[in-house]
């Protein structure tokens, strides 16, 4: 469909293949909870009962974590929760099996023209399953992995310190995600959470013609319907935020003003928000949770904290989360009643940002009222 897109693949399939099991997000994730644990790779293999070439081949993606029997998955997390390991560190470990299996999809070759095949087609995933993807794919370390204690063994020799990825896998997981997102464009809403998760996933390609082709597959999605939630909405969210890393902030001031205009929107927004911070800890085969969710099912004081993180003037999506702040703090409104200390967090952060001229006319009203009600409950 596009002229924009990305040239460049692997060749290989086999090659490619073997390459994906070496880019081990789970290896390295692992490797994480050994180090928090100040755990040797000799004394981690005495503690776990394998030997060190075992410990050596999963942090090196050699033999690869995802491949192991889940029985004996099993085993392994729960001798290390035993030894001490961070309980949230467990829990990623099974985010870094996700992306692995995804990132190992994408670089076994080109997608199936069965979209119902591809694993982002019936599966929504999470802020650190995405986090997860871009540590291999720009060398981020994700914020939810913790800083390993002082007494952490030091790594010797040149041990990688993120999963990586070589220029040309980079180039075949993009191409394999735009031709995925350019499938799911033909099939209306049967593929609108492929075509969404896809597209936001290529938001993380840094080269000249992400940004365009971004804003051409934008000018393919079906309009916002008043008054009724379409799963295109979210893929209207999706690509509006995915926008703001190539330095296009006005589409998504624009979904702020009139696609989270109602109390559909404000739901779905809010809903979102708690399933991608982790707050809703259930899998979710498709977009409809929403709005078919109740927002009880989540902590609205967690989601204000966590929120309340994302006030930094630098983010490309501070418009959006600022109206989330304030969406929030409009539908529950004895939120501001329970953390004092919370509070005034949240008033340095409003106070700062009001100060910047990096956001929009709307989020300064926003921003305003929050702070009205701050003093309020002072």
């Amino acid at each position: 469909m596009s002229q924009l897109r990305r040239p460049g693949t692997l060749t290989s399939r086999s090659v490619t293949q073997q390459r994906a099991q070496e880019v081990s997000v789970t290896g390295h994730v692992f490797r994480k909870i050994r180090e928090q644990l100040a755990l040797t790779q000799e004394s981690a293999a005495e503690a776990i009962s394998v030997d060190k070439a075992t410990i050596q081949g999963w942090e090196s993606g050699r033999r690869p974590l995802a491949s192991t029997r889940a029985a004996n998955l099993r085993s392994l997390r729960r001798t290390l929760l035993r030894l001490g390991a961070d309980p949230t560190m467990l829990l990623l470990l099974d985010d870094a099996l996700d992306a692995d299996l995804l990132i190992s999809h994408a670089l076994a070759g080109p997608p199936s023209p069965e979209i119902n095949q591809h694993p982002l087609s019936s599966w929504v995933f999470t802020r650190d399953v995405a986090h997860l993807i871009a540590w291999a794919l720009v060398g981020v370390e994700p914020s939810s992995i913790p800083r390993p204690p002082s007494g952490a063994p030091r790594r010797r020799g040149p041990a990688p310190v993120s999963p990586e990825m070589t220029a040309a896998e980079r180039s075949a997981f993009f191409t394999h995600m735009r031709r995925a997102a350019e499938l799911a464009d033909h099939t209306a809403e049967q593929g609108a959470l492929l075509r969404r998760q896809a597209l936001y996933l290529c938001s993380y390609d840094t080269a000249t013609d992400t940004g365009p082709w971004l804003a051409e597959m934008r000018k393919h999605q079906p309009g916002l319907r008043d008054g009724r939630w379409t799963p295109h909405w979210a893929d209207v969210r999706s690509v509006a935020a995915s926008l703001t890393r190539h330095g296009d902030r006005d589409t998504l001031r624009s979904f702020i003003a009139h696609g989270i205009d109602d109390d559909a929107g404000e739901t779905a927004n809010l809903n979102y928000w708690a399933y991608w911070l982790g707050l809703d800890p259930h899998p979710q085969p498709d977009d409809s949770f929403m709005v078919t969710r109740s927002t009880s099912a989540w902590d609205g004081l967690s989601l204000l904290r966590l929120l309340s993180n994302r006030l930094q003037p630098d983010l490309g999506c501070i418009d959006l989360n600022v109206h989330s702040v304030w969406a929030l703090v409009a539908s529950r409104r004895g939120v501001l009643l329970a953390d004092p200390q919370l509070n005034r967090l949240l008033g340095e952060r409003i106070t700062a940002l009001l100060d910047q001229d990096t956001i929009s006319k709307q989020s300064r009203r926003e921003l305003h009222a929050v702070h009205y009600g701050l003093k309020l409950h002072a």
